[in-house]
């Protein structure tokens, strides 16, 4: 009997299929309430803001200090995006109970629940990285409770539940696949390709049951004349390429210069909950919340959009990663680069508007990132834009050339180093005298 075949009918090997497929759905299920959750709370932060003058500024400040009053004390390693520390744990082998401060129950708890009190304060919180490190931190918990084998431990149950918490996340199950390609794991051994495969498809199959739609966007038809509409790829790769490039060095060396402060974990909240205050105050609000159903209001009416709306965002989402409370970056990036790319289809009309939307959030995305393939197919994936495939492709790689020009060193392995700096300075012994 062959190995393939013995493994079929290994009864071990079945239960072990099957608590790993409940637990795929359970991250789907996971996914689709934090994400019902996050638009509740975005949209009841942003009601009470504009009922009351004072809200914001008393809100926002207190609202964000709590919140990582609470991450830091009793949710430590669930701060910020969670991508930094998924792929940190990634690179641990041998004693992998090292990746315990990174990945856990405790964490994924704080990382469902944190961002929606971050939304309940104003900011400008996305549940694309949270979703990735929910997925990533349950997968890797009921490996270890059910005792999977090695080779699915070391990477496979981290890549699986990372991946089908994006793709759940954005209903783009294409999307997940290449994102634990290029992002997480830039490799997929054999062993380990259909388990994250299987774990997207169950997570994707949940949410869309549960929320009723695959595609993230209103169902548009976008259409590229093959005329002069072209030069609006290159237009929007570059712009939206900078642009993008330009957030992840704001985010990269901020994070750096605000370690070197010395200030507290609270202090530096409360400082950016009164930016996110101010920016919500003139943006009337805007700048508030996921950015998702700003995004999808740009795509389908993109005048009356404020021309400084992604300006607004972009500070606000700056603002929320600095305050060190659990939350991502991809929806709000989204939400920005749509608002760039409205303000290019005013300025230089080369290509219908929600063309140079798609291209400029497919630029932004890639920009911010450097990683072509996933930005360019989830947001093909998010708005079924099928027709304009070859321009999204070339905006995304027009991107990566540009950012790269700002940044060598793509934002998540920057940040990944940071934060496994910072976790080795934890540790170090103090010199005896």
């Amino acid at each position: 009997m062959s190995e393939q075949s013995a493994s079929f009918l290994s009864i071990i090997a079945w239960k072990q299929r099957l608590v790993f497929w409940f637990g795929a759905i359970f991250v789907g299920l996971l996914i689709v309430a934090m994400t019902l959750l996050s638009e509740w709370a975005a949209e009841t932060y942003r009601s009470l803001s504009q009922q009351f003058f004072w809200f914001n500024f008393v809100v926002a400040p207190l609202g964000l200090s709590l919140t990582v009053w609470l991450t830091y004390r009793f949710f430590p390693g669930s701060e910020r995006s969670g991508i930094p520390q998924v792929k940190s744990a990634l690179e641990i082998t041998g004693d992998l109970s090292q990746r315990a401060g990174l990945l856990s129950l405790r964490i994924a708890v704080g990382k469902m629940l944190l961002p929606i009190m971050g939304l309940l304060s104003g900011a400008s919180v996305g549940f694309g990285g949270p979703a990735t490190h929910v997925g990533a931190s349950f997968m890797a918990s009921l490996g270890k409770a059910v005792k999977f084998p090695p080779h699915y431990m070391e990477k496979g149950l981290i890549l699986a539940g990372s991946a089908a918490g994006f793709a759940a996340m954005f209903s783009a199950p294409l999307a997940g696949i290449i994102f634990a390609i290029e992002e997480m794991g830039r490799a997929l051994e054999e062993k380990v390709s259909s388990l994250v495969l299987t774990a997207i498809v169950f997570s994707g199959v949940t949410a869309y049951a549960l929320l009723n739609s695959y595609i993230f966007f209103a169902d548009n038809f976008f259409v590229m004349p093959w005329d002069r509409s072209w030069l609006a790829v290159p237009l929007c790769g570059i712009v939206g390429g900078f642009m993008g490039g330009l957030f992840s060095k704001i985010i990269i060396s901020g994070d750096k210069l605000l370690k070197r402060t010395g200030l507290s974990f609270v202090t530096i909240a409360f400082v950016c909950g009164g930016l996110i205050a101010i920016l919500g105050f003139y943006s009337h609000g805007d700048s508030f919340g996921t950015g998702y159903q700003q995004a999808k209001s740009i795509l389908v009416n993109r005048n009356d959009m404020d021309p400084y709306f992604p300006l607004y965002k972009m500070l606000a989402t700056c603002a929320t990663y600095f305050s060190g409370i659990p939350g991502g970056i991809f929806v709000p990036s989204i939400a920005t680069g749509a608002g760039i790319g409205a303000n290019l289809a005013d300025w230089i009309p080369l290509a219908p508007a929600s063309v140079m939307i798609l291209l400029t959030i497919t630029a932004y995305f890639s920009g911010m990132l450097q990683s072509p393939l996933t930005s360019f197919v989830i947001v093909m994936e998010m708005t079924y834009s099928n027709e304009i495939l070859i321009p999204l492709m070339a905006s995304a790689f027009f991107a990566t050339g540009t950012s790269k020009l700002i940044n060598p060193l793509p934002l998540y392995r920057a940040l990944s180093d940071n934060y496994k700096r910072d976790e080795n300075k934890k540790v170090e012994p103090k010199d005896e005298d």
